[in-house]
């Protein structure tokens, strides 16, 4: 389950501003998740409890806000939706659409005290 790894990384960022902005305990995070990326949401809140254990964001509420996937069709000039990685464009056909969004994961915001 990488999804773990996933976690100790936003931990880690998380660690990393407490250095640099000098709060003590994080409230919550809120997470952009790309719908096509390799990440389940629910595999990303099971394991968020146990790693964030100890850490300055022990207790705090996990937020994830899925992003559809999008990308950019040449052959029609256009951004489409993608239902999938590496689809065909879903208005003209042709392939291959150059994904756009749906692939990432970043924290999008913190409440921190």
């Amino acid at each position: 389950m990488h999804e773990v790894s996933l976690i100790e990384s936003v931990v880690a960022l998380v660690e990393d501003e407490r250095r640099k902005q000098d709060f003590s305990r994080v409230r919550s995070i809120r997470l952009r998740l790309g719908a096509l990326g390799h990440a389940e949401p629910e595999a990303l809140r099971f394991c968020f409890d146990a790693v964030t254990r100890g850490t300055v964001a022990d207790g705090a509420r996990l937020d994830i806000d899925i992003v559809p996937g999008e990308g950019w069709c040449s052959g029609c000039s256009r951004i489409v939706a993608l239902a999938e990685r590496f689809g065909a464009c879903p208005i003209c056909g042709g392939a291959p659409v150059r994904m756009t969004a749906g692939d990432e994961l970043r924290v999008s915001e913190m409440e921190v005290e």
